[in-house]
């Protein structure tokens, strides 16, 4: 048996003779009388305690112990006094991801998942309770399937957290009868060519390299803002994505790329055309922001593209000022309302230059892992989900493969037969 049990109405003494008897404690007769007792994996002492006439109990309880840590099971019995949102809140603490995606990530456990299932013990949970809260989440006005998918991979990072931890025995969000949530069943369409290059014209000239960096090298709308001096090569053929602005709290901030991941991408001489045309008219600004946090310490950039009073883009200014005419004059989106305000415009924003850059590389029989590791993918698969349907079909190849294998047969001692 795992641990022992201590007797608290009873302890041991030396007597005159030299004998040890056992004789009655000070708490003799009152409180719990049985106190189990442990090391837990942790190096840790565990115990429970168990009122008088119930030491089997109190043995079976530690049997039980020794059981589910002989098969991995085993559970830290103070996980039914830990709720999931202190759980929660301390796992997000320890997190070292920036403090956007950890404000994000507070931000949809506070409003979706502690309402539901805040106030559960975390060693409480089961299937059902998983279940419960994507119940919760479909009948919920505002939250589309993909954010949903968010929420639902919120809540398993925690709970396999407390799996780590002890405090649960299984992850219950991998349970069979657990469906995560659908992803949208709406394939990106790239823009044509055409309307690719009718949003740069519909721009202010100072901004149409803009289009020609995103379509033609795939880079995110912060790392097009981003971008500067130091992000070409000497060679001039390749594109160093090392730097995005983004927005912490409001506050503009240098960071590295999405997922902390910089990458070289081919530079094609149509845009390295561009981006010298750019440079020859609006000369670089030097930028100098915080960096990751608003506390960080500053650092400087001569940035390529700057607003028009020389600092640096600001995005929701030049989504509804710039971008979003600009997608109404080439008839993506309709005109502003009376209020001067344009209809959302979630598929048609920068994010649509990547998608076109995808569907231009794939189309012309790049391989999926390349055009991940241009994209800053943190892996294929992902590329493959997003564009897998804008692949190029494959069949014509097949069929040329295969004739091409067996006219080869056909041609040796196996005889026309072979191939056929």
């Amino acid at each position: 048996m795992a641990g022992h049990i201590q007797d608290r109405w009873f302890k041991t003494e030396t007597n005159a003779d030299g004998k040890t008897v056992r004789v009655k404690s000070d708490r003799h007769g009152s409180g719990l009388r049985y106190r189990a007792r442990y090391i837990g994996p942790d190096g840790t002492e565990k115990s429970k305690s168990f009122p008088d006439g119930k030491k089997r109990l109190a043995e079976k309880w530690l049997s039980a112990i020794e059981t589910d840590m002989t098969r991995g099971q085993y559970t830290d019995p103070k996980s039914v006094r830990i709720t999931f949102r202190q759980y929660a809140e301390k796992w997000l603490d320890s997190k070292t991801s920036s403090p956007m995606t950890r404000k994000e990530l507070g931000r949809r456990l506070r409003l979706h998942v502690y309402p539901v299932l805040g106030s559960r013990p975390v060693g409480t949970f089961r299937p059902e309770h998983i279940r419960e809260l994507l119940a919760a989440l479909e009948a919920k006005g505002g939250v589309s399937p993909a954010y949903a998918r968010n929420i639902f991979a919120d809540v398993q990072s925690v709970l396999s957290a407390a799996v780590d931890d002890s405090l649960l025995s299984r992850n219950p969000c991998g349970a069979r009868t657990v469906q995560r949530p659908k992803p949208d069943a709406h394939p990106v369409v790239p823009w044509t060519p055409e309307q690719m290059f009718a949003v740069r014209t519909a721009l202010l000239e100072r901004y149409r390299a803009m289009v020609d960096i995103g379509a033609g090298c795939g880079l995110r709308q912060g790392e097009v803002f981003g971008l500067a001096e130091d992000a070409i090569d000497a060679d001039g053929r390749t594109l160093h994505v090392v730097r995005q602005i983004k927005h912490v709290e409001g506050h503009p901030v240098f960071d590295l790329p999405k997922g902390g991941k910089k990458r070289d991408v081919p530079l094609p001489d149509s845009v390295a055309g561009a981006l010298r045309a750019h440079l020859d008219t609006c000369k670089p600004v030097e930028i100098k922001l915080p960096w990751r946090v608003p506390e960080g310490p500053k650092v400087s950039a001569r940035v390529i593209f700057t607003a028009e009073q020389g600092g640096i883009v600001w995005r929701s200014n030049f989504n509804n000022k710039e971008w979003k005419p600009a997608l109404s004059a080439a008839g993506l989106i309709g005109d502003a309302r009376e209020d001067g305000r344009y209809e959302s415009a979630r598929e048609h924003g920068m994010h649509a230059l990547r998608h076109f850059y995808a569907s231009a590389l794939l189309d012309a029989g790049e391989n999926i892992k390349a055009v991940s590791e241009y994209m800053g993918h943190a892996d294929p698969g992902l590329t493959l989900r997003v564009y897998a349907h804008l692949m190029p079909d494959s069949r014509e190849r097949a069929r040329g493969a295969i004739d091409s294998v067996f006219r080869h047969l056909s041609g040796e001692d196996h005889g026309p037969q072979t191939a056929q």
